[in-house]
């Protein structure tokens, strides 16, 4: 037998990729020398502008304070001549549209004079504004495709930096994008509301409790990224892989992670090499990344930053994906950041870690070792509490996507059901709330491992639960179901606006008991009482994966099970969180309906996107491979059977009523996509979800069957033992 030209691709990639030259050594260099050399940080602008407008611009910064138009001249003049002198010939007004991407408009520094020479300009005005076209963004109806004018406004609370490239360097000002007529077109115009939002609710309840000096509060981020590297010779030749970023048809390998043997394994030598690479770009950045190892599947991995303010962590964690993607083309991979790109093995995550905190009062999730005497610790977390438990359904639409979907509620990932793990030491404590009495709480204990030349372990108070999709982590929460290729500022706002409006509810309810001449301890414990009596089935430290909880969720608890987008998306249009958005003035309910309207058209888009691959893949690479092996494989049974030897023939009608079944399966797929006749938005999700994404499932159970009967050197695509295993 004759292999294909696809098995042929397949060999010389893998030749190719065993004889690929290491990369050059490369003398590593001192994390002080390079943190943040690319950073226009408070550092630089101190060294580079005068006194007096350094000043005003670290209140802006530090404080919140509004920004003083007139230094702008003075900053650009600053800050463009930091970015020459680093070999910047451009800048860019970078901003996050509503597609999980960084969008930038690159201009010159260049300004022509009369006498035909040049010089490098750049004014205040150019810093604080810009003009990309706003009508080539998803705008959700916001503006009509002819009414074009959008603007870019600097947030000069996130610092600029230099994104350098072999060939030079561009200064990026990271900004908001807003259309003409004034509403968010991006993910931060948003979550600057919603940081406002609850601060102005968290400094209430602070003075309610005593507090006098009350700094600004913020929220925090650190965002754990998991991700899968895929050589690019085997990547380039999966159309699904380049425009899906998922593999849509794939046999499991003989061997997947069922050992066990990958997560926080041995580091592959050229992975490490790239790891090492994305660090040093990143600390040039300011990016504080801490963390490196396998993760769980074959082929996957995780980089984890240092907590920073939440702004700030969702602009970095734009960057890390583009830090990583693009050194990744550098060291031969394709990082993949899709939640599922590979079927029968685990997909990725963004564990999003949140906390809120000031200067002065410090970190207000802290619990502190006794938990049950800090009263501002119980408060913060118990609006916590309420808001998962009133908001949950907003929660999971804020982490919905059609690449998300294939990972809630699977035995890898955090059911679709929102709830919150507090673990035994706080579980214990709010069940004392609710009993009306607090009096003690477990303690940290020490562990004994019997090996007297170790030392003694702390043992933390609670256990971690990791199938809780919001989990409470010693000082902050865990939103573990937030999706790998996500922009984390989505989840961030919803979790600042659900706070500050049960911060909200908390404060009243506080004032309320106060004026009735309740003491302080006594109102905190009436008010955290009603929370648990209201809001206490959200609380949950069992199996979030088990069927039992899915059953007792739903029936006795009430909580909302929300297995797909097309089941999530709808509680944006509920009025219960239009008011939710409006009283907190985070999103008007017309940029509310936008992002229904953009979310819901990038669900339907990605699956009809899969659908179409799915159809094409089957016709034009798996269809005649099947037919060619067919063809071979009967003239070698004519030929064995002339010379007396005669074959089984069932796997040649095996692998015929495979090929005629896919056959069957994809024209039913065809016929399903070319539908369009929908009542609604809401109507089209829900045909995605219950018609097309079932009928690309059929196909590619016969695809997949296929794989494992056809010989390997007619099959076409590079295969899972390929992709996940050969480095």
């Amino acid at each position: 037998m004759s292999g294909n030209t696809g098995n042929t691709a397949r060999t010389q990639a893998v030749h190719q990729i065993a004889n690929r030259e290491a990369m050059p050594p490369k003398a590593p260099e001192r994390l002080e020398d390079i943190w943040a050399q690319n950073v226009f940080n408070l550092n630089k602008m101190q060294a580079s502008l005068p006194k007096t407008v350094f000043k005003s611009i670290e209140k802006t910064i530090t404080n919140g304070e509004k920004l003083d138009p007139s230094i702008a001249d003075a900053v650009a003049n600053a800050m463009k001549d930091w970015a020459i002198s680093k070999g910047a010939l451009y800048y860019a007004h970078v901003f996050y549209p509503m597609t999980n991407q960084t969008a930038e408009k690159h201009d010159g520094f260049i300004s022509v004079q009369k006498n035909g020479n040049v010089i490098s300009e750049f004014s205040g005005k150019l810093l604080v504004q810009g003009e990309p076209d706003g009508s080539s963004f998803p705008n959700g109806g916001i503006r009509g495709t002819f009414e074009a004018r959008g603007y870019t406004a600097w947030d000069v609370t996130s610092p600029a930096y230099i994104m350098e490239t072999d060939n030079g360097a561009t200064l990026c000002i990271p900004t908001v994008f807003v259309s003409w007529t004034g509403e968010a077109l991006d993910k931060k115009v948003p979550l600057l509301r919603s940081i406002a939002a609850m601060d102005k609710s968290a400094s209430k309840v602070l003075k309610l409790l005593g507090h006098e000096d009350v700094a600004r509060v913020n929220s925090s981020c650190g965002s754990e990224q998991e991700y899968f590297l895929v050589d690019a010779n085997f990547a380039t030749q999966r159309p699904d892989l380049l425009l899906a970023g998922r593999t849509l048809f794939g046999k499991a390998p003989a061997k997947g992670q069922e050992f066990d043997d990958h997560y926080f394994g041995a580091i592959p030598h050229r992975v490490q090499v790239f790891m090492q690479d994305v660090e040093e770009k990143l600390y040039k950045l300011g990016i504080p990344a801490k963390t490196r190892h396998n993760e769980v599947a074959p082929g996957q991995f995780e980089i984890a930053p240092f907590f920073e303010a939440a702004n700030v962590a969702s602009d970095h964690q734009q960057l890390t994906m583009t830090v990583l993607k693009h050194t990744a083309k550098k060291h031969g991979f394709v990082c993949l950041l899709h939640e599922k790109p590979f079927a029968g093995i685990n997909g990725s995550g963004k564990h999003v870690n949140w906390s809120v905190g000031n200067s002065t009062q410090g970190n207000l999730l802290d619990p502190g070792d006794s938990p049950h005497e800090n009263a501002q610790f119980l408060v913060f977390c118990g609006a916590v509490i309420r808001g998962v438990h009133k908001y949950g359904p907003l929660m999971r639409a804020a982490i919905a996507t059609a690449s998300n979907d294939h990972r809630l509620g699977a035995n890898e990932a955090p059911p679709a059901i929102m709830s919150v793990y507090l673990g035994t030491q706080l579980e214990e404590v709010f069940e004392q709330i609710k009993a009306g009495t607090v009096s003690d709480s477990k303690k940290k204990g020490v562990m004994d491992i019997g090996v007297d030349v170790l030392p003694p372990l702390s043992k933390d108070a609670g256990d971690r639960n990791r199938t809780s999709p919001f989990a409470f982590t010693g000082n902050r929460f865990e939103f573990r179901a937030v999706g790998s290729h996500q922009s984390v500022s989505g989840p961030l706002i919803v979790l600042n606006t659900m706070l500050a409006d049960s911060l909200d509810w908390i404060g009243n309810r506080l004032e309320s008991e106060l004026s009735n001449g309740v003491e302080l301890n006594g109102a905190i414990v009436t008010v955290l009482k009603e929370v648990m009596e209201e809001h206490g089935a959200v609380i949950f430290g069992g199996n979030g994966y088990s069927e039992e909880w899915h059953k007792m969720a739903v029936e006795e608890r009430g909580l909302a099970n929300l297995p797909t987008t097309a089941d999530a998306l709808p509680c944006l249009k509920e009025e219960y969180i239009e008011d939710l958005f409006k009283k907190t003035g985070v999103l008007t309910p017309v940029e509310l309906e936008s992002r229904f309207e953009v979310y819901a058209e990038q669900y339907i888009l990605s699956i009809e996107v899969e659908a179409k691959l799915v159809v094409s893949m089957a016709k034009t690479l798996i269809y005649p491979a099947a037919v060619e092996y067919l063809s071979t494989l009967s003239s070698t049974i004519a030929s064995l059977t002339d010379l007396g030897i005669d074959l089984d023939k069932e796997s040649a009608k095996k692998v015929a009523d495979l090929t005629n079944s896919m056959l069957a399966a994809i024209g039913k797929l065809s016929a399903a996509i070319e539908k369009h006749d929908f009542a609604s938005t809401r109507e089209h999700m829900e045909y995605c979800a219950q018609t097309i994404r079932p009928l690309m499932d059929e196909s590619r159970e016969y695809v997949d069957a296929l794989e494992g009967e056809i010989a390997d050197c007619f099959w076409p695509l590079p295969t899972y033992q390929e992709m996940l295993f050969v480095k």
